[in-house]
């Protein structure tokens, strides 16, 4: 398979984004959502900022409060010497057990014509303003139908990580629909358009104890009450995908089923890209999946970041050349940058191999109820 790393990778870094606030300062700007809206390539980019600490043995920590029902950031500040302090990983600040995290991210829009070069706005496109929204807003996914554009990202909060959708017809202006699923659960993608009667999303919940992580399909009438939950697939145990899976890219339209760009983890190559192929009319039939991946750490910019040996993506698009259809997926490396990478499409299906064990048996829609929406605890 031919893959062509942009020669302008990174195509974003965090110089690129000017800061929220005079006091933040930006680290990441990455894993980007990605559409084709007119003629431009419209990026929507998670943009992770920390709070600038008073001196070299400080850690400050951003965080969203309410005071008098108003919404605003505030730094809790700690000593690097501070018992019970746990700083080994980047991404978290521990203190006497409290998971807290290092940056606080919101959504950025970038807008480009040649899906190289980006003009990215100065102030945010979507801010964290909800108590469950308290430590930060992340990884969004857009997936435009019939003229508007729905934007579904991470939310995470002392009550944890769940999933909240909003929508633009204009990517000036945003409605925040609430939390769609609660927590634990993310990596969510919406497909393009109905499948037969319903809107249908890839979702990721949690597991603990028992069972093994899946990811999972569910349905909608109206984009914000889901059910009729059916595993899809799971992490696979010596292979690419072995510790952790996720949805990636919108999927994508193919005469031979949708295609679904997702990413997995393992001991030896970090954070991987791969696909899987869902059938057209049933996708929770997998026609076929990747066995090895096709896009994995391998440049300086990808093995070492923010979180070293990591390639993700949220979005992709796809172009013709010479006839031939290309997917350019905009990924982030290293959780800092955001980058590109171009694969025909073809090459991707002709990777595939169809699958050794049995797909999961599918629910009829029309012989379930459809269950009533999902209401975060803060909204109740």
């Amino acid at each position: 398979m031919r893959i062509e790393r942009a020669q302008m990778n990174p195509l974003i870094s965090p110089l690129h984004v000017t800061p929220s606030s005079e006091e933040m300062q930006v680290v990441s700007a990455f894993n980007a959502a990605a559409v084709t809206w007119g003629d431009e390539t419209i990026l929507m980019l998670r943009v992770a900022e920390m709070a600038k600490p008073t001196s070299e043995e400080e850690v400050a920590v951003p965080i969203l409060v309410h005071e008098n029902s108003r919404p605003h950031v505030a730094v809790r500040r700690f000593q690097k010497g501070t018992p019970g302090l746990d700083l080994s990983d980047p991404r978290a600040v521990i203190v006497n057990g409290e998971v807290l995290l290092s940056t606080l991210s919101h959504l950025r829009l970038a807008r480009g014509k040649d899906g190289y070069h980006f003009d990215i706005e100065k102030r945010p496109a979507i801010f964290p303003t909800e108590p469950y929204e308290e430590y930060g807003i992340e990884d969004p996914r857009m997936t435009v139908i019939e003229g508007t554009a729905y934007i579904n990202y991470t939310a995470v909060s002392r009550y944890g990580v769940c999933v909240a959708l909003a929508s633009t017809d204009d990517f000036v202006t945003y409605h925040k629909h609430g939390v769609i699923l609660p927590p634990e659960n993310k990596n969510v993608v919406i497909f393009p358009e109905r499948v037969g009667e319903h809107y249908v999303m890839i979702h990721r919940p949690a597991t603990s104890g028992l069972g093994n992580q899946q990811m999972w399909l569910a349905y909608s009438h109206d984009m914000e009450n889901w059910g009729h939950h059916v595993p899809l697939m799971s992490k696979r145990p010596g292979m690419w995908d072995s510790i952790r899976i996720g949805a990636g890219a919108v999927p994508i339209k193919t005469e031979h089923g949708w295609l679904e760009i997702y990413h997995g983890v393992n001991e030896q190559q970090g954070y991987c890209l791969g696909a899987v192929l869902l059938d057209l009319h049933d996708p929770a039939t997998i026609l076929a999946r990747s066995s090895i991946p096709f896009l994995i750490p391998e440049t300086e910019y990808e093995r070492t970041g923010f979180y070293g040996n990591v390639v993700f993506t949220c979005g992709a698009v796809v172009t013709t050349r010479e006839s031939d259809p290309v997917v350019h997926i905009y990924y982030g490396a290293a959780d800092q940058y955001t980058c590109r990478a171009d694969i025909d499409l073809e090459d991707i299906l002709d990777s595939l191999h169809a699958p050794a064990l049995p797909v999961p048996e599918v629910v009829n829609l029309e012989e379930v109820p459809m269950q009533s929406g999902i209401a975060c605890p803060l909204e109740q």
